[in-house]
C-alpha cells in the first residue's frame, strides 16, 4: 500500500506579539500558533465500495475547504470541489457509488433580524462535476425560509445509486391563479433518489411537526419522531415517536411525548428492534425495543459511572454490532465476533493510537478504512486489506504537526470543597518537570457536554508553550448521569464553576503549579466559567481568555427569543438571583487579571453582543481587555488564520502574565 499525503496551504496570519521580553519566544510562537490553528488535514474521510478509492474534506486558504479524491492504489490525490467560508462551508462528503458522491455543506445566514444556520445536501460525481441540489427547489414564493433541506437516512447499499433522504417541502404563499402551480406541501417527508439520474419517488408524505424519520437500513422507514410545540408554535423540547411493524403502513406508539427520557439510535432489521438509550436511575441504559408489536424492552448495557452514548453499525448500514460509552477513555464493545478480532488485532499492530475506530468497509468486506489515534498523535487514516492481511497508512489528521513530540494525557480526579472527587484530564509540559509550572485551567463548553482523553488542539498548544493544563468534567457536564448534571452550568454556576476553581487548587496543592503563575482559558460556556471564576476568584488567576463567552444570562435568553427554541433556552438558563449573580458581565468590576476576547460576528449559539458588552464593561471599568473579533466568523471559528491569529494572542498573554 502506497502511502497517500494531502499537501494543504493556508494564508499566513499577520499579528503583533506584544512587548520586547517576549522577542526570543515570538519566532517559535509564531509557528506554534500556525501549526495548532490550521484546521485538520483530513476530516469525514469515506470510502468507496470498491475500496480502491477515499473522499475527505481539507482545509483551504483561511476559512475555505476542499473536497479531496485519493485513489488508494495509485497513490495521489486531487481536490474536485472547493467552497469559500464566506459563508457556505462544506462538511463532509460520501460514496453513493464508486462514481457518485452525497455531500452536506452549511452556511450561516444573515437577514434584518436574525442569524439562521442553513445547509444543503448536494450530489457530484468524483471528478467534481454535474453537481445537483437533492432537495426541494426554493422558490421566491416559499412561504418560509428553509434552514435544511433534508438528510440522507439511509445510503441503500446495492450498486443501484439511490439514498433515502428526509426533504423539507415549505408551502408557496401570495399565488393567484392556477392553484396546480402554488406547492401546498408543508412538512418533513421521505424520499427515494437515484443521484444519477434524478429521478425521486415518494417515500413518506410530508407532516408538520415530524422532524425525524428511521430507516431499518433497508430501504423501510420504521420509526417517526414529532416535536412538541406551544400555543406561540415554540418548542417545548419534548418528543414523541411511533414505529411500524414490518410489512406494514399504520403507525403504533412507541413512546409518548417527553423530554430526554428515551432517544433512538438505530434500527436493527436482521432482529426486528429498536436500539436507543432509555433512562434508567438517572443514567442512559442501552436498550432494545421489539418492533413487532409486543413492545418488548431489554436492557442490553449500563453502566453504574457513566451513560451509554451510542452504537456501531456494520458498514452497509443493516447491523448493530457493538455500543460505546466514555469512562476515563472511551470504549467500543462488539457484539460481532469478527469485528471484535479485528479490533484487538489492529490494538496490537498500533499499540501506541488505542483509540481506532472503523470508518468504512468496502461492498465484499475485504477493505476497511479506519481511523487510529492517542491523546499525543492527533490520529491517522489506515485502510486494512483482509485478503492481503496488510495495514498501510493513508493519511494523517493534522499534517502540520508534524514529527512533534506532544504530551500525554492523565485521567486523574480531585476533591471539590464538599469532598466530591471531580475527574479531569491533566496535560503536562514535554520534557518538564511537574513542579512549580505555570499552569492553565481549561473548561470545556456546554455546559451539557464533557471531555474525553485523546487529542485537543487547544491543550496541546498550551502544552508546547509550556504550560500545565487541566481540563475538569465539572459537575454539569454531561455523559455521568442526571445527579452529575444536577441544576446544569447556569442554575448551578455555583456548584460549576466551584469545581472549575477546585481544578486550579487542586494544581497548586500539589506542587504541580506555582500558585502565583495560574491563568483560565475557555470556549463557549468555559469561557463563561472562565470570566465567572475571576470575577468570584479575583485574586486566583493573572489572565483570562474567554472565546464566544456568554457574559449575562437574561442577555442570552433574550438573543434566542425570536427562535423557536427560546421555550427550551429559557427554561434551561432559568429565573431566579442566578441571573444576576451567575452573569460576569455584571461584575466586571471585581475582575482584577488581563482579559482577551475572541469572537465572531456569525455566532448563532453566542450572539457577539456579549463579548462586545464584557470588553466595553471592563475597560468601563478600568481593568485591561483585548476583544479579537472575526467578521463573517461563527461560534466555531472555522478558520486557519483566525485561529492562528487567535493562538498567538493567547500565547503572548500568557508568556507576559505567568511564563516567560
Amino acid at each position: 500500500m502506497r502511502r497517500t499525503v494531502c499537501v494543504v496551504s493556508f494564508v499566513a496570519f499577520a499579528g503583533s506579539l506584544a512587548g520586547p521580553a517576549l522577542a526570543q519566544a515570538q519566532s517559535n510562537l509564531e509557528a506554534d500558533a500556525i501549526a495548532f490553528g490550521v484546521r485538520e488535514s483530513v476530516s469525514n474521510m469515506d470510502l468507496s465500495p470498491d475500496g480502491r478509492q477515499a473522499v475527505f474534506v481539507g482545509p483551504g486558504p483561511g476559512r475555505s475547504s476542499v473536497v479531496y479524491m485519493a485513489d488508494l492504489v495509485a497513490g495521489t490525490t486531487k481536490p474536485i470541489l472547493s467552497t469559500s467560508g464566506a459563508p457556505e462551508n462544506v462538511g463532509w462528503c460520501a460514496f453513493v457509488s464508486d462514481r457518485n458522491l452525497v455531500c452536506r455543506y452549511t452556511a450561516i445566514v444573515k437577514d434584518a433580524v436574525l442569524l439562521l444556520p442553513a445547509s444543503r445536501t448536494i450530489t457530484l460525481d468524483t471528478s467534481g462535476k454535474n453537481i445537483k441540489e437533492l432537495g426541494q427547489r426554493a422558490s421566491a414564493n416559499d412561504y418560509g425560509y428553509r434552514q435544511s433541506d433534508g438528510s440522507i437516512i439511509d445510503w441503500l447499499p446495492g450498486g443501484d445509486n439511490s439514498v433515502l433522504m428526509t426533504r423539507v417541502y415549505i408551502p408557496e404563499a401570495g399565488l393567484t391563479g392556477d392553484s396546480n402551480l402554488s406547492r401546498t406541501k408543508q412538512g418533513l417527508g421521505v424520499v427515494r433518489i437515484n443521484v444519477g439520474s434524478m429521478s425521486v419517488s415518494p417515500v413518506e408524505p410530508p407532516r408538520i411537526n415530524v422532524d425525524r424519520y428511521m430507516s431499518d437500513g433497508r430501504g423501510t422507514v420504521r420509526l417517526m419522531g414529532l416535536v412538541e410545540r406551544s400555543a406561540e408554535v415554540n418548542l417545548t423540547g419534548r418528543n414523541k415517536y411511533l414505529y411500524r411493524r414490518a410489512g406494514s403502513r399504520d403507525w403504533k406508539q412507541l413512546v409518548d411525548y417527553q423530554k430526554d427520557e428515551f432517544e433512538p439510535l438505530a434500527i436493527d432489521s436482521t432482529i426486528d428492534a429498536l436500539y436507543a438509550l432509555r433512562k434508567i436511575d438517572g443514567r442512559y441504559a442501552l436498550v432494545t425495543h421489539k418492533l413487532d408489536g409486543s413492545d418488548q424492552e431489554t436492557i442490553v448495557a449500563t453502566n453504574p459511572r457513566v451513560d451509554m452514548d451510542n452504537v456501531v453499525r456494520s458498514s452497509n448500514g443493516e447491523r448493530v454490532i457493538g455500543y460505546t460509552y466514555a469512562e476515563e477513555r472511551r470504549h467500543t464493545v462488539y457484539f460481532d465476533p469478527e469485528y471484535e478480532k479485528l479490533a484487538t488485532a489492529l490494538g496490537k499492530a498500533l499499540p501506541k493510537l488505542p483509540s481506532v475506530t472503523f470508518v468504512n468497509t468496502s461492498t465484499d468486506g475485504t477493505k476497511v478504512l479506519l481511523y487510529a489515534g492517542s491523546d499525543n498523535d492527533p490520529g491517522r487514516y489506515y485502510l486494512f486489506d483482509k485478503t492481503k492481511k496488510s495495514l498501510g497508512e493513508v493519511m494523517p489528521a493534522r499534517t502540520t504537526l508534524g514529527d512533534r513530540k506532544l504530551a500525554n494525557v492523565q485521567s486523574i480526579t480531585y476533591r471539590a470543597a464538599d469532598g466530591i472527587n471531580i475527574p479531569a484530564y491533566l496535560t503536562l509540559p514535554v520534557g518538564k518537570s511537574a513542579t512549580g509550572l505555570p499552569a492553565v485551567v481549561l473548561p470545556h463548553g456546554g455546559p451539557s457536554a464533557r471531555d474525553e482523553w485523546g487529542f485537543d488542539w487547544l491543550s496541546q498548544f498550551l502544552a508546547t508553550r509550556g504550560y500545565a493544563v487541566i481540563q475538569p468534567n465539572y459537575r454539569g457536564s454531561a455523559g455521568f448521569g442526571d445527579a452529575w448534571l444536577a441544576k446544569n452550568g447556569f442554575q448551578g454556576w455555583r456548584t460549576s464553576i466551584g469545581d472549575v476553581t477546585y481544578a486550579a487548587r487542586y494544581l497548586t496543592s500539589q506542587g504541580i503549579a506555582d500558585p502565583k503563575r495560574l491563568a483560565i482559558v475557555g470556549w463557549s460556556y468555559g469561557g463563561y466559567a472562565a470570566l465567572q471564576s475571576a470575577a468570584t476568584e479575583p485574586s486566583l488567576y493573572k489572565a483570562v481568555v474567554a472565546i464566544a463567552p456568554v457574559t449575562d444570562l437574561a442577555l442570552l435568553k433574550s438573543d434566542y427569543a425570536d427562535y423557536t427554541n427560546s421555550l427550551v433556552v429559557n427554561r434551561f438558563v432559568g429565573v431566579g438571583p442566578h441571573i444576576s449573580e451567575g452573569s460576569p458581565l455584571r461584575h466586571s468590576g471585581s475582575i482584577t487579571a488581563p482579559v482577551l476576547l475572541v469572537h465572531g460576528d456569525l455566532d448563532v449559539n453566542v450572539g457577539v453582543a456579549h463579548s462586545q458588552k464584557m470588553d466595553s464593561a471592563l475597560r468601563s471599568a478600568g481593568k485591561s481587555s483585548e476583544l479579537l473579533m472575526f467578521k463573517g466568523l461563527d461560534h466555531q471559528l472555522e478558520d486557519s488564520n483566525a485561529r492562528a491569529l487567535m493562538l498567538s494572542k493567547i500565547g503572548a498573554l500568557l508568556d507576559r502574565t505567568i511564563g516567560h
